[in-house]
């Protein structure tokens, strides 16, 4: 399961994964994230709140996660990574070359400043 909250004073939306990533998650978030986007004056980034990376739970859900990052990495201007994980630091390298997005790692007690410099993103 992949919950969605959407921080609207600061044009955020926080996901916080428990368990492996399933297609349905995507689908999920994408129509919690698509409306919102498209009203909101601004939209500063995402922040992904995890202690570790869950993994997916199948191929379908790996897809569903690939076209959801390809359908909305444009609209995204700042990703920030709250995590413990060692994936957190390999998505900061590689995923900054695919993404048009700035991404940073933060530790997973850290959620405030990650928050926060999503926030102000420019």
């Amino acid at each position: 399961m992949l919950s969605v909250e959407i921080d609207e004073v600061n044009g955020i939306a926080i996901l916080e994964p428990d368990g492996p990533l399933s297609k349905e998650d995507f689908i999920h978030v994408a129509k919690i994230i698509d409306p919102y986007i498209e009203k909101a004056a601004r939209f500063g980034g995402l922040l992904i709140h995890t202690k570790s990376f869950p993994g997916w739970e199948s191929f379908a859900g790996l897809s569903s996660h690939l076209k959801f990052v390809q359908e909305h990495h444009k609209k995204v201007s700042r990703v920030a990574l709250s995590t413990d994980s060692l994936v957190g630091n390999f998505a900061e390298t590689i995923a900054s070359h695919f993404i048009n997005a700035e991404i940073k790692l933060f530790s997973y007690e850290d959620l405030e400043q990650a928050r926060e410099w999503v926030a102000n993103g420019p």
